[in-house]
């Protein structure tokens, strides 16, 4: 079973996997994305895969067999697997639990390539592809938010073998943890810390600003704005804001779906189009898990704000950023915004 263990000194919980199986001789070949004959999210492999947990079968066809628009099953390599007690304990100074949570594989469409015989991916999807995958993304956080045991769930997507994917077939990604990420407390604290000095959101305050300005807005509609954010780490980096303040994604409407579905699909046409369809992670950005406890961030629902971080993998990282946490970004986000608002789909 994997295993969380805490840095005593930065307080970063960090998932010890052996079940992943990376031996040591492993980490000495070069790391592709598999560009497979046989692919085990393709319809007519559904046994290739661990039973699924959800699907959208618009005809009612049976579990596990062909037919479906959206899957989603377990990871067949689980970071955190679901079954067990979280068994919180210390090894001397040392802080760390069972790897416990949910880690499961959304997989998009059951489309492999598209019509240029490229890899099918969001810039390709049709507007009900997109909402059936956020619904998709909605449904399952809903339903894992019922388990105590979970402090976070997180939806990520990896596309690209500099992104960290690692199959081919278009899908995403979720996984639960039992613990609130360090990077999401940050943000709640930042956002905490705004809000008692200003009274307001601080990510409304943004959207506001950004609007004002038009500097770095790409695109927008009645409920989202997506901007390059004023200080971005990379190049193209980009955040989807919605614009009610809202601090939970999964409280997302059908009209707000419909409208993100639309958003996301430009936007990623418009990176395909004009960085050569490149690798990229997104990840969904929302508030954690809230029970009844005695003073636990009882001030989320007024100053926190979900978002999706999307971010185009075009360069690397060196020692500088390893070592002071600072990021070099040789691109100024007015004039990602400018290139991308001019690309013409």
């Amino acid at each position: 079973m994997s295993e969380l263990r805490k840095d005593p000194i930065t307080g970063r919980w960090v998932v010890i996997s052996p079940e992943r199986k990376l031996r040591p001789s492993d980490l000495f070949k070069k790391f592709e994305m598999s560009e497979e004959t046989f692919c085990p999210f393709c319809p007519g492999n559904e046994d290739k895969t661990p039973p699924e947990i959800f699907a959208i079968r618009p005809n009612n066809t049976p579990p596990n067999t062909s037919g479906w628009e959206v899957r989603v099953v377990p990871n067949k390599f689980p970071a955190l697997r679901i079954e067990g007690d979280i068994n919180r304990r210390g090894v001397g100074m040392y802080d760390m639990m069972d790897g416990i949570g949910a880690h499961e594989v959304i997989i998009e469409t059951p489309l492999h390539r598209n019509s240029s015989n490229g890899l099918v991916d969001i810039k390709d999807f049709s507007l009900s592809t997109m909402i059936n995958i956020l619904d998709t993304y909605q449904i399952r956080t809903v339903d894992l938010k019922k388990d105590i045991r979970f402090r976070y769930i997180l939806l990520f997507k990896n596309f690209g073998r500099d992104a960290g994917a690692t199959l081919s077939h278009t899908h995403s990604q979720l996984i639960a943890t039992p613990i609130v990420p360090k990077r999401v407390k940050e943000e709640l604290i930042g956002a905490k810390w705004y809000y008692d000095y200003k009274e307001r959101c601080i990510w409304c305050d943004i959207i506001n600003q950004e609007i004002d300005s038009g500097k770095r807005v790409i695109e927008h509609n009645s409920s989202f704005i997506v901007i390059a954010p004023f200080a971005s780490r990379f190049p193209f980096e980009l955040c989807v804001l919605p614009l009610k303040h809202s601090p939970d994604f999964d409280y997302i409407t059908s009209n707000e779906k419909e409208l993100l579905a639309d958003l996301f699909i430009k936007v990623f046409q418009k990176l395909s189009k004009g960085l050569n369809n490149p690798s990229y992670n997104y990840v969904i950005h929302t508030a954690p898990c809230r029970y009844q406890r005695p003073g636990y961030w009882q001030t989320i629902d007024k100053d926190y704000h979900w978002h999706i971080e999307i971010i185009p993998r075009l360069i690397k990282q060196g020692g500088f950023e390893w070592g002071t946490g600072f990021y070099i970004n040789p691109t100024p986000p007015e004039e990602s915004a400018e290139f991308l608002k001019s690309i013409k789909l």
